[in-house]
């Protein structure tokens, strides 16, 4: 059965596609296949219906299924929340009362392992998600994001100077993380000048979908780092900003099993970019990082400045690790590759739905 020929419904973050949980993943697939979609209407019928991570599992899971394929895009870690944790709480109520949800989810969760058991396909992220996410759905997929649009410009120069040059790229909620690293940076400082470059939005709300306590991004990033500049994001200028730096840094709170399920995406963003990067120790990065004969993931403090330093210090070594991460993208994490993880995922769905189809005892 040919996808193309198919009603394709889209539930999006936002409306505009313009969202990177949009743009990097299903619809930039259906750009490059040349699929039409269109935005979901839950009162409609379609032959595929994909969920983003931003869907109202409280209106979908309600979804009347009947011969719909549906795929469902599982990127975040909430599974491996503890029951009835405050965040898992609160992130439902309040989806509720800021109207992102028309139902009440009293745990958002609940909605998830709905979606998931309703599901014909779901895409995750770590090899982890995929473990939490089989009991309820066994056909899942792990396929990460695709950054070609924002790779314009890659690191060929790594000469350094006087100033060490620092970046970070994400969302402005998570600049607090650097309050992980901040005394092993204060102490790094003693011996380097540094400054730190940071690509996000400039203003931001902090939690559900950058709605809710309005702040400026470089309000926060004061609070953590010395000598601060913030450029915002845009996928113009993101690569030329990031590859004029000489190191980027990607820390999170190993103690959070939410953060520290982050997949690798971020990292394979600035390793294709030419970028030589140190990160936190999560299952993710760590693997990567095995993955490509590295060993920048750090545990400890005195792994952080260990590493720091002696990046910093050496042209040679940032010159070797960052090529050493771009040729490894390009190998194993290319644009093809994701194309047919997607593939294959569609393959997946379709030929259940061909099956379905088939008068009984055909064989």
């Amino acid at each position: 059965m040919d996808l193309g020929s198919l009603r394709i419904g889209y539930v999006p973050y936002d409306n505009s596609l313009r969202q990177p949980g949009d743009r990097y993943r299903f619809c930039y697939y259906a750009e490059k296949r040349n699929l039409r979609f269109e935005i979901a209407d839950v009162s409609e019928r379609y032959d595929v219906l994909v969920l983003s991570a931003g869907a109202d599992l409280s209106t979908w899971r309600r979804y009347p299924k009947k011969d719909t394929k549906i795929v469902f895009q599982y990127i975040n870690s909430y599974l491996s929340e503890g029951f009835g944790s405050p965040k898992r709480v609160f992130r439902g109520l309040a989806k509720f009362v800021l109207r992102q949800n028309r139902y009440l989810l009293v745990d958002q969760c609940s909605g998830i392992r709905d979606m998931c058991q309703l599901a014909d396909a779901v895409v995750c992220t770590t090899p982890e998600q995929q473990q939490d996410v089989s009991e309820f759905c066994a056909n899942n997929h792990l396929i990460l994001d695709a950054y070609e649009p924002l790779v314009r410009s890659t690191k060929t120069e790594y000469d350094g100077s006087e100033i060490a040059n620092l970046v970070w790229q994400g969302f402005p909620e998570n600049i607090r993380f650097f309050a992980e690293i901040r005394e092993v940076l204060k102490r790094v400082q003693r011996s380097r000048k540094l400054a730190f470059h940071i690509v996000t939005n400039l203003e931001y709300g902090q939690y559900l979908k950058r709605r809710v306590w309005k702040r400026r991004a470089l309000q926060v990033a004061r609070r953590f780092l010395d000598n601060v500049y913030l450029y915002e994001w845009n996928e113009d200028t993101c690569s030329s900003i990031i590859t004029a730096c000489d190191l980027a840094l990607i820390p999170l709170p190993l103690g959070d099993p939410m953060e520290a399920g982050k997949p690798e995406n971020k990292l394979l963003l600035f390793w294709r970019l030419g970028m030589p990067t140190v990160v936190s120790a999560t299952p993710a990065y760590s693997r990567a990082m095995r993955e490509c004969g590295l060993a920048m993931d750090c545990r400890t403090d005195q792994e952080w400045e260990e590493t720091l330093l002696g990046l910093l210090g050496n042209e040679e070594a940032r010159r070797q690790t960052g090529q050493k991460g771009k040729a490894f993208v390009q190998k194993y994490h290319g644009e093809q590759t994701i194309l047919k993880q997607w593939d294959t995922l569609f393959s997946s769905v379709l030929t259940s739905k061909e099956r379905a189809a088939e008068p009984a005892g055909v064989t």
